[in-house]
């Protein structure tokens, strides 16, 4: 007797389509990112653009180049703040920066940078340490227009109370007024911020190790990731961080089960902050 397959859902095997159409056209690689969400996105796109049906959807990938842009703005995490998690930055600016106070020049690479709030903090808070003039910042996304955001370093200004709370809160040593000015509505940050930092396109499915870092940051990206797919960005964490190198992650997210948890140990577990172990 044949044993029977369980009948898929049709939704599910035409979100596999279409995010397997989405990998050979653009060579963008959602496959493997957890299905509840990545479906959870898909389904507010496949409304936002007016298709019955994730076929459609797909139709209108295939044949439409400018549609992706659109599309890439659903399935990346565009959902930040400047200071989020304000012990997290505190951890960093305490038990991180003696540290990287000695080294002669330092590497730092934002992961999954959106829009950009994140690297504006940590430039602010190495300028704030006097650590400003031997960094270099790698920011990177597979969001272009998320990348052009972070660059332009440009926020509604509804938003600066909440910055400001969390700046202070993370033993900011200044008024954050000073790093921005203000005009029709939104907040432009000091372009010498930028000075330090270097926008890039990088997917952590798919390319390989972003040279030698003394810090990473990937906040809040993993948890969209399977566990495979976590696996394999930790792997890289690891390939690209120097000796003795800091990780940081998001207040959800852990090295505990991950396959390559013993290359590192807890410097900080409360905020999610790891060293790489000198050996």
């Amino acid at each position: 007797m044949i044993d029977e397959l369980p009948i898929a859902k049709t939704d599910d095997i035409e979100i596999r389509l279409l995010l397997e159409a989405i990998f050979r056209k653009y060579h963008y690689d959602f496959r493997n990112y957890s299905s509840a969400s990545i479906k959870r996105r898909l389904m507010q796109a496949r409304e936002h653009f007016q298709c019955v049906s994730f076929s459609q959807l797909q139709d209108k990938v295939l044949h439409d180049g400018t549609i992706l842009r659109g599309l890439l703005a659903f399935l990346t995490v565009q959902v930040s703040e400047m200071f989020r998690d304000p012990a997290y930055f505190k951890a960093i600016r305490d038990k991180v920066v003696p540290h990287l106070r000695t080294y002669p020049s330092l590497k730092i690479w934002v992961a999954g940078c959106s829009s950009g709030e994140e690297v504006y903090s940590l430039a602010i808070l190495l300028r704030e340490e006097g650590l400003e003039d031997k960094v270099m910042i790698y920011a990177t996304d597979i969001n272009p227009e998320a990348l052009k955001k972070a660059e332009a370093g440009i926020y509604d200004i509804d938003r600066i109370p909440q910055f400001t709370q969390n700046h202070r809160q993370s033993g900011g040593k200044s008024s954050l007024s000073d790093y921005y000015t203000a005009a029709y509505g939104a907040v432009s940050f000091d372009k010498t911020l930028r000075s330090r930092v270097l926008f890039s396109d990088h997917s952590l499915v798919t390319d390989a190790v972003f040279g030698e870092m003394h810090l990473i940051s990937c906040r809040n990206v993993l948890i969209y990731f399977d566990r495979d797919l976590q696996d394999r960005a930790i792997g890289l964490f690891r390939d690209s961080l120097g000796r003795k190198g800091f990780l940081g992650l998001g207040a959800k997210e852990s090295l505990r089960f991950s396959k390559h948890s013993d290359a590192f140990l807890d410097f900080s577990r409360e905020e999610r902050l790891y060293q790489k172990l000198g050996a």
